[in-house]
């Protein structure tokens, strides 16, 4: 994500902002804390930091460092899923002038978090010392305003989970286009798998999508923030998958994950997912498939757009009430680059691709049982993180706009097209925005 001026912060609205910015969420107030004076490294007293994520036994990751840090100890307490309750726990705590130092959020809800001023900007506290160890696309999505508003935690380079059995039944490798995507997917209709899910009732796949192709619908400018929704990229996107779907190549009657995907796949009747990194755990549920999947290149768009897209992501940020940001800073920087925070987070709370821009995870070097003996990470999933869209940007009501999206999606069985439902989208985002005080426009040429 660019970086932006303090002026341009404002215009856009990322500056104070009160609650009929951020629908829903209750407001910490239209105070800063990014303006007070920098809080002083606590000097020698012993301090403990707070933690909400959602991470499976991740307070055995802190033990590491609370047994070689014992005078910074954290505390983990988990919460569910950001959008499943988590945002509400924190936005009402940052509400009351309480939470943790530190808390889980997605990277796309950067922006959302920074719109009721629920962030500590990190440089203030010595962060971009920090950047050289970072994937460079990943800090670019939490950098606005040359400031540092989370540290990356974990990410979702995409990939092709396939089975390789099902491909060969009809003569077909991976494909490497997805043109030679939609023309597998023929030949595996036929023999009665489907290539893939298109997911009708969320739209971050399709965005994800969009991005490789070369989309960046967001930006953000001395005036507001730009939209455009449908730029070339996009439309094929989504044209391509209106005749994916009219011509019965994907299935739409379930989702990625849920059980009766895990069931279809079991019996061959699902013969790839196309997902972020993260989705390998999860092939991994597959009943009896030990051995009979491996992993390749997603698709490109036939020489435009970029090898990779990501799908998901995490952050570890520093909430505005923190007493310790200095402190809660050097946590989020061990967890997320040295290999005993990582390896500890692979192995304790099954955390998604590695945000370090050096170290992958000692158990993603080696070859996999399950993917078939493949090497996958280092052959794969190492060249899917270093070919994305540098230029998408996260934008302050991402989730709404996914909503707002999906909603048309699901009108596909009625005759509306996905081409359609882009457009509709992008209208009734742009009266969200303005109807939040944020100025928008939509992209002219």
């Amino acid at each position: 994500m660019p970086h932006v001026s303090r002026r341009r912060l404002l215009s856009t609205g990322l500056g104070a902002m009160s609650l009929a910015a951020l629908s829903a969420c209750a407001t910490p107030g239209t105070h800063s804390v990014n303006t007070d004076p920098v809080i002083p490294a606590a000097s020698g007293q012993k301090i403990r930091l707070t933690y909400w994520a959602w991470l499976k036994d991740f307070q055995k990751v802190a033990d590491l460092w609370n047994a070689k840090n014992p005078q910074v100890q954290v505390d983990i307490v988990w919460i569910p899923g950001g959008n499943s309750g988590g945002y509400q726990k924190m936005y009402s705590a940052l509400a009351a002038g309480a939470g943790p130092d530190l808390a889980q959020i997605e990277l796309r809800s950067i922006p959302e978090f920074m719109l009721v001023n629920g962030l500590v900007d990190l440089n203030r506290y010595g962060a971009q010392e920090f950047a050289p160890l970072y994937d460079p696309t990943l800090w670019g999505q939490v950098s606005f305003t040359g400031g540092v508003y989370g540290i990356p935690q974990d990410s979702g380079p995409m990939a092709t989970f396939y089975q390789p059995a099902l491909f060969e039944k009809v003569g077909a490798a991976p494909p490497k286009t997805w043109d030679e995507w939609a023309a597998v997917g023929k030949e595996l209709r036929k023999a009665g798998s489907y290539i893939d899910c298109f997911a009708i009732s969320d739209a971050s796949p399709f965005a994800a999508f969009a991005g490789q192709a070369g989309a960046t619908w967001f930006r953000p400018e001395e005036d507001g923030w730009v939209i455009n929704m449908t730029d070339d990229a996009t439309l094929k996107v989504a044209r391509f998958f209106d005749k994916a779907i009219d011509d019965g190549l994907v299935q739409t009657g379930f989702t990625h994950y849920s059980p009766a995907w895990f069931a279809a796949a079991a019996k061959g009747g699902i013969a790839s997912v196309t997902s972020g990194s993260w989705g390998d755990a999860l092939v991994e549920g597959v009943s009896g498939g030990k051995g009979k999947w491996k992993a390749a290149p997603m698709p490109v768009w036939g020489g435009t757009g970029f090898g990779s897209s990501y799908l998901g992501g995490s952050t570890t940020a520093v909430l505005a009430g923190s007493k310790h940001p200095r402190e809660a800073l050097e946590f989020a920087v061990w967890l997320t680059t040295s290999r005993e925070g990582i390896d500890a987070m692979i192995k304790h709370s099954g955390i998604g691709w590695s945000p370090a821009k050096d170290f992958v995870g000692t158990a993603r070097q080696q070859p996999s049982e399950f993917f078939s003996g493949q090497n996958y990470f280092k052959d794969v999933l190492i060249p899917a993180s270093r070919e994305q869209n540098p230029k998408w940007s996260w934008w302050p009501i991402t989730q709404q706009t996914f909503n707002i999206l999906s909603d048309g999606f699901r009108k596909k069985a009625g005759g509306t097209s996905l081409v359609d439902a882009v457009a509709a989208a992008e209208q009734d985002v742009i009266t969200v925005f303005r109807n939040k005080g944020l100025t928008i426009r939509k992209e002219q040429g």
